[in-house]
């Protein structure tokens, strides 16, 4: 069997040479005084900062916590629950697929 490939030229493949940036403005032109108003108030980080004066409010950040801790306990026994589930199923539809007819699990109630 003949393999095919692909046609090229010489005009296909081009490199292209990397500069660097060496200038922090944007090329095309010069910034306005607002925009580096403006720039400069992005970068301030100040108005995020809590003062020291302001006490940590550690109840709300501990029932978040334990919110936060009951939602990945849920969580991690829906996937357990659901993984269970999954394999019961997967052995049943194994058992029925091989011809079996005692296949249906029999629950006993405990009588007493």
């Amino acid at each position: 069997m003949k393999t095919q490939r692909p046609i090229t030229t010489d005009d296909e493949h081009v490199v292209l040479k990397f500069r660097p940036r060496t200038s922090a403005r944007p090329p095309g032109g010069r910034d306005a005084p607002e925009q580096t108003k403006q720039h400069q108030a992005a970068k301030d980080l100040s108005r995020y900062e809590q003062s020291r004066d302001e006490g940590d409010d550690f109840r709300h950040r501990m029932l978040a916590n334990v919110a936060a801790l009951a939602f990945t306990v849920a969580l991690t026994a829906i996937g357990i629950w659901l993984a269970v589930s999954i394999a019961d199923l997967r052995k049943t539809q194994d058992c029925v697929l091989m011809g079996r007819r005692d296949c249906a699990g029999i629950s006993v109630a405990p009588q007493g």
